[in-house]
This record gives C-alpha cells, structure tokens and sequence, in this order.
C-alpha cells in the first residue's frame, strides 16, 4: 500500500528563510538554446503485558513481549524489520514543446466526468510508474508554476505551464514534489499560490514555497508502514526577482535547514531528507555552495540522505560522513536540447533505508539513468533490464548509460555501495 502522506506543522523558525540566501547564479537559466526552445502508519510497534483471565490468580512471571511487526517496504530485500524506500526525479520542466506533444496525445481522450481534455501528459511521463511502484514514496521535483488549464501558457524565460502535468505525475505514482526554485515566482504571487491549489486538487504533497507564513512554519512529513519521512528543500536563488513575503519561498542556509531538519524530528519525524535546488547548469561536478551545503547538513547529524537538482545535468553521487549525498538528478522531463546533451538526460534514484536498535540510515542506494527522446516525447528508462534499443539506437544507449555512470561514480559512489536500478532483479 502506497504511503499516506501527511503535513505537520514544526515549531516556529527563529529565522527568516529569505534572509539565509548566500548562493549565486551559477550558469544560464533554464532555456534551452538562446531563443529559449530547447491507519497509524508510520507508528512504531507497541508492547502491552497481557490482563489475567477473569478470575485466575495474579503471577509474577514475566510477559513476552509481542513480536514487532515487520514492514519490510518496497524495495531490495532487507535485513531489519522495518525498512522502505523513496524514489526522487530531478526537474519537471515543461517547454512548448512538450505541451505540444500533451496536447497531441490529448486526441480523442476524455476526461473521467466526459469533458474533453485538452492535455495529456501521461504518456510523456508513463515509463515511470513501474520504477515508482517499486518504492514506497516517489517525490519529484516540480520546476515551474502552473498556469489556469486553458492558458495562456509560457515557457523561458519566465515559466507558466499547463496544470494537467500534476495530475499525470500523481497518475504515474508520485506521492509529494518540491517547489523552491529559481522559476518559482516567475508567475508572481499569483502562479505560486495557484499552482499550491493545484498540487492540493490533485493530491500531492509539497514544501518549498508556501501561501501563507503559518504553512512556511510547517515541515512536510510522509507517512510510510515503517516510519515517518520528512522532507526539506530550498533552493540558491530566484532569477533576480523579489517575492512578495520572505517566507514564500525556502532560500538555501545550511543553519536553516539544519534547524527546520531538527524541528522535524521533535515533530516525530523518523528520517529527514533534504533536497537542494543548486548548482551550476550543464556541469558534472558540483560547485562550491553544493559540496559546502551537503555537507554542513550531513555533518550536523540530522539530516539522513541529501539529493539535488538545478543543473540540468547528472552529477555524481557521495558518501560522506556516513551520508549518502546525490548532488544532481539532472532533468525529470525537458524539451530536447540542441546544444546540451547532458540536458536530456537524467537520473532516478531509489533510496532504501532500514532500522537498526533505532537508527535509521540508507541500507541500499540504486541509481537509475534516463533520456528523453521525441517523435513522440517520452521519458525513456536506461535500466540494465531494458533490452538494448527501448529507448533508441542501442549505442546511443549505451554511450548515455555510460557517461552517466562515469559521473556517478566520480567521488567512489560504486565502491561505497551504490548501483545501478535492476528493476528485474530490485537492485
């Protein structure tokens, strides 16, 4: 059964986000060429010591205790008792085109009540779902506001895209997504509380940018059968632009984080993760602010996994400090680029963790390489358990599958134990 998620509200920060920002633009925006195509889950077991029979004398022997009972999750298999996993995607970012395709595959569809649907991103988002059912929480990472469902619609440099991209990635499995980054107000005030009210509607989860200073004070916790997941995210910058509010939007400082991480625990949370929106665009290693951030928050103890997004490009993958730190996903979805090819590329990550005398920690990091093809748009999975030309020309594939794993491994990623996503064999 797929994890209820739920939001708890955290004690209030003593510090404003906006005032914590200390990154700087690292690269081009987001365009792709210069003219800009391009139950009580989650709660632990507990022990009661069984009533006497009505009428029987009273002993002093001891009661066993019960066995806790196992979840397992999703996933590898797994040694502890109590184990799940999470999925996460690198930006979902919409260009015309893509929206083209939507609109293209939206021919003669329906939508449940009989209205006609002007868009269909399904199908552009469909190879995901069987990667996202193997795990007990996918969260994705949504790049853009969202614009009213018939338009007028924008791609770079200054984002509104159409809404019926949340209902797809809900339909494909994704249970909560992010929303700090550098578009996130590129529709002002307005695009960002729409585009909450459409993650609501359709039912995902969110943090990052927020309507209100109450909800900014909130920490987002996932429920899974094993344990309680929150999830932090801030992103470098916005593009030049002021919001409104300081707390619409989370801005990255590593003390922030780290005291929003500890809120969450007091909360009840199990596991903390963290998601960084940074870095420089098109790179394949990650800049200064990235490694500095990471591992401020692996140090401070309690963050458990650290993952990123923002360069449009897969960066490799660390074991620092007992943490697992995945410094960039490259892009969940994009229009093809002319110029960029490791902007069609991308990386899924499923991350397991486990249990042990009451720590929970990553037993088992899979990483997952991607590409976008067109003619039609798809997101296409490089698994080792897909046969050699899925996705296109079997070397192509192997030549993407290749320069991604290169940059995984750059900092000994394999050798630390993680490994490629084999959906056949769950490792």
């Amino acid at each position: 059964m797929r994890a209820v998620p739920r939001r708890i509200a955290a004690l209030a920060l003593g510090v404003g986000l906006l005032s914590g920002c200390s990154g700087v633009d690292g690269g081009t925006p987001d365009g792709q060429a210069p003219d800009g195509q391009g139950g009580t889950a989650g709660q632990g077991p507990t022990t009661t010591a069984a009533a006497p029979t009505s009428g029987s004398p009273a002993t002093s022997s001891p009661v066993a205790e019960p066995t806790p009972e196992s979840t397992p999750g999703k996933g590898p298999p797994c040694d502890a008792d109590r184990c799940f996993s999470v999925a996460a995607t690198g930006d979902l970012l919409l260009h015309p085109g893509l929206w083209d395709q939507a609109a293209a595959d939206a021919v003669g569809g329906k939508a449940s009540g009989g209205a006609a649907v002007p868009f269909d991103f399904e199908p552009l988002l469909s190879g995901q779902r069987e990667y996202l059912d193997y795990a007990d929480l996918g969260i994705c990472h949504l790049e853009t506001p969202v614009a009213v469902p018939e338009g007028p619609f924008s791609g770079y440099p200054q984002f509104n895209v159409p809404p019926q991209i949340l209902e797809a990635a809900k339909a494909v499995g994704y249970d909560a997504c992010t929303t700090a980054s550098n578009h996130t107000i590129d529709a002002g005030t307005e695009g960002l509380n729409r585009t909450l009210d459409v993650l609501d509607g359709v039912g995902l989860e969110h943090t990052g940018s927020y309507a209100d200073e109450a909800a900014a004070g909130e920490v987002l916790i996932l429920e899974t059968p094993a344990a309680r997941v929150a999830v932090i995210q801030a992103t470098y910058g916005l593009n030049g632009l002021i919001p409104e509010q300081p707390w619409q939007v989370d801005l990255i400082d590593a003390d922030v984080m780290t005291a929003k991480a500890r809120q969450a625990r007091a909360e009840g949370a199990d596991v903390v993760i963290a998601a960084i929106h940074a870095g420089d665009e098109y790179a394949t290693l990650p800049n200064a602010q990235q490694v500095e951030v990471a591992h401020a928050l692996a140090d401070s103890g309690e963050v458990d996994f650290i993952y990123g997004h923002h360069t449009h490009s897969v960066l490799p993958i660390e074991k620092y400090n007992d943490t697992w730190i995945v410094y960039g996903l490259g892009n969940g979805v994009s229009e093809l680029s002319p110029f960029h090819a490791v902007n069609n590329e991308g990386l899924m990550i499923r991350a397991q963790f486990a249990e042990t005398d009451g720590d929970w920690s990553v037993s088992d990091l899979a990483w997952l390489p991607s590409i976008i093809v067109s003619d039609p748009y798809r997101w296409c999975a490089l698994g080792p358990n897909q046969a050699p030309g899925t996705c296109t020309s079997p070397e192509r594939e192997a030549e993407v599958s290749d320069r991604i794993g290169a940059v995984v491994d750059t900092f000994g990623a394999v050798a630390d134990g993680a490994h490629p996503w084999d959906l056949a064999n769950d490792r």
